[in-house]
């Protein structure tokens, strides 16, 4: 390689995972305002899993190589009442019931881990929730932003934690993201550019709109969180958005330009017919971050920082955790992260992550709804009832 003028200083750290490694409950490394209090955890978290298909399969399984005085699952419920004693079998759960209610007046579970669809979150979370539960929720919270806002409002009034499981945020190469942001390490951010494709034509979930589906809220749900966590808790000035839609209406194919005030602009897609090359970059005015394939889940962050003349490229890679139990996602081994947080925020006190706050989450709905006002998708024939969605039943 010949360099004329320019030193490139290469560092590769390998860095394996260390449960108690930093603070990552410390407000004041993301800027955030936390809710609390939850009052004091006294013992473990003692989860109740609501449904039995992949992804709880995936969170039961990281909630298993985790230690016992802290997190312990004593339910499983699911609609099929056979489903849910093969999942307590699977995981040596020692009650599993037939409906999500039967968990939701179980005085032993204190905290409810909800895995179902995403028409049906916004019923259980209040459920859960009028029951005295803490509650974690797949993504999206809710299908609109007022069911996500009357959720948020209702968990800080009951005291108890509300988390929407954007997963991502917890893994060890976005505290480095985190961290090189806050140090302005690569400059001021200017672009954003996040691609989330992965074929999968024959899955229901993404296709059908009585399941909710859409590349939107479960693909392109990810590219935007990344963008919000470059750019910050508000509201983009601009949303462009456009979207191919199968024959339910439903996106399979979209494309997103958001422009923030700050004059940052993310470009984001999501595709659930095309497989991808599933990388992010950001780009600052002096340098870049790469989230190398799978940025949602990543096991490893390359930066490149170009300051007078002089180019610094570093690159951090972790090992997963180790699990007995089988995954059906790609690195679903690192939802261990975010048990590990949900367990420090609820015993500092905290009604939400400083890592994912309720803000984030209502902000996430806003530009959601916003993106599928524009592209032609609605979800106003799965509930006819108005009072059920307002207003945004058209969106």
């Amino acid at each position: 390689m010949r360099m004329t003028g320019l030193c490139v200083v290469l560092g590769v750290l390998l860095l394996g995972f260390v449960a108690a490694e930093g603070n990552v409950t410390d407000a004041s490394t993301t800027g955030a305002t936390v809710a609390s209090t939850t009052g004091s955890l006294d013992g473990p978290l003692k989860w109740g899993i609501v449904a039995a298909g992949k992804i709880s399969n995936d969170w039961a399984a990281a909630l298993a190589s985790l230690p016992k005085e802290e997190h312990q699952m004593v339910a499983i419920a699911a609609r099929d009442a056979g489903r849910a004693a093969d999942f307590a079998k699977t995981f040596n759960i020692p009650k599993s019931y037939g409906s999500y209610a039967e968990l939701a007046k179980d005085p032993n579970v204190n905290i409810v881990y909800i895995g179902t669809i995403h028409p049906t979150h916004y019923e259980i979370v209040k459920m859960m929730l009028e029951n005295d539960k803490h509650v974690l929720c797949e993504k999206p919270m809710t299908l609109w932003v007022n069911h996500t806002e009357e959720l948020v409002q209702l968990a800080r009034e009951k005291k108890k934690f509300l988390q929407e499981a954007v997963w991502s945020r917890f893994f060890p190469a976005y505290r480095t993201l985190r961290q090189v942001l806050k140090e302005e390490k690569i400059g001021e951010m200017k672009m954003v550019s996040a691609v989330m494709g992965i074929a999968m034509p024959n899955t229901p979930r993404l296709h059908r709109k009585h399941l909710g589906g859409g590349a939107l809220m479960d693909l392109g749900s990810y590219t935007i969180q990344l963008a919000v966590a470059v750019f910050g808790n508000e509201m983009p000035e601009t949303i462009k958005a456009v979207a191919t839609l199968n024959n339910e209406s439903v996106d399979t194919n979209l494309a997103m330009i958001l422009q923030w005030k700050s004059g940052g602009i993310a470009q984001l897609s999501a595709s659930s017919l095309v497989l991808m090359n599933n990388d992010a970059m950001i780009f600052g005015t002096n340098g870049t971050i790469k989230l190398p394939g799978h940025f949602w889940c990543p096991d490893e962050i390359v930066y490149k920082r170009t300051t007078e003349g002089l180019q610094t490229l570093k690159h951090e890679k972790r090992e997963f955790p180790k699990i007995d139990h089988k995954t059906n996602f790609k690195h679903g081994a690192g939802m261990v992260y975010q048990a590990q947080e949900v367990h420090r925020s609820i015993s500092n006190g905290f009604l939400e992550s400083p890592l994912m706050t309720h803000d984030e989450s209502i902000l996430f709905a806003k530009i959601e709804q916003e993106v599928k006002k524009q592209i032609g998708v609605t979800y106003q024939d799965l509930y006819k009832d108005q009072k059920y969605c307002g207003e945004n039943c058209n969106v």
